[in-house]
């Protein structure tokens, strides 16, 4: 199991790598190892992030999904944030959880707050349309009922059997000058952009506590067999608090896009519940 520390300097030179700095040196330990890739990607890259428990739980039977993460699965969740240039999270995470999707524990400018709303379900009372913070996307259905959302941006797409098409969102966000993506949740948005191929990395932070019971972090169509299930080229670190596994795929091209993010090999992963 790795280590890595990161210092005031260190964080400084990966904020200013992400944002049009220089280059990265070739000493990803000084770096910040975790880090350096999403600082450093070119054109599109997507980090999906999944925090929960030792039993992959993120949160319990009721709902309650504050605290599965440790103080230092919370701060590197919102390093990830402030690397990016948007972060995504599906319909009913908003719904549960109304998140501000900040980076108020780390220095760094907050992402573009981008809702994955297929049948239109939010009614504009949620916080984040009213907190003055990042801009806020939200990507419907054309199917969907039309609702004025305060302070957002809404960009509907067509839908298919299963929702909105993953490359679609994603090409609209590059279309915006949004390149680097960090899908945040919850476990269906998550395995969405994995079965579609358009994940470079995937960070699952485990913290050690057990719930028993409750939604799993990341949930893939069934397979039979365990040699289905393909294993990602991981690197585990320790974050303090918590056990941070660092996966490494192969992403599909999607449209045009053509990103350098992903260098491994092209897998699939098993739900961790």
């Amino acid at each position: 199991m790795q280590t890595t520390e990161v210092t005031e300097e260190t964080w400084d030179r990966l904020l200013a790598v992400a944002h049009g700095g220089k280059n990265l040196v070739a000493d990803f330990a000084t770096m910040g190892a975790i880090y350096a890739p999403i600082a450093a990607a070119k054109g599109s890259f997507v980090l999906a992030q999944v925090g929960q428990s030792l039993d992959g739980r993120i949160a319990t039977l009721a709902g309650d999904a504050r605290d599965v993460s440790g103080p230092d699965g919370l701060t590197h969740l919102h390093r990830c944030r402030a690397l990016v240039d948007a972060v995504i999270v599906g319909v009913s995470t908003v719904i549960a959880d109304d998140p501000r999707l900040s980076v108020r524990l780390v220095k760094g400018d907050d992402p573009v707050r981008v809702i994955v709303d297929c049948h239109g379900q939010l009614d504009g009372n949620e916080s984040l349309f009213h907190d003055h913070g990042a801009p806020v996307l939200v990507f419907q259905s054309t199917d969907a009922p039309q609702k004025t959302l305060a302070n957002a941006t809404v960009i509907r797409l067509p839908s298919e059997a299963c929702g909105l098409n993953t490359g679609m969102m994603l090409q609209a966000l590059a279309e915006r000058g949004l390149h680097r993506i960090l899908v945040e949740g919850g476990a269906r948005t998550i395995a969405r952009f994995l079965e579609a191929g358009h994940v470079d990395r995937l960070h699952v932070s485990i913290s050690p506590i057990i719930i028993g019971s409750g939604p799993s972090g990341i949930n893939l169509s069934p397979i039979q067999r365990l040699c289905e299930a393909q294993r990602p080229a991981t690197t585990v670190y320790s974050l303090g608090s918590d056990v941070l596994f660092d996966c490494c795929f192969e992403r599909k091209p999607f449209s045009s896009l053509q990103g350098d993010g992903g260098q491994c090999d092209k897998v699939r992963v098993a739900d961790l519940a």
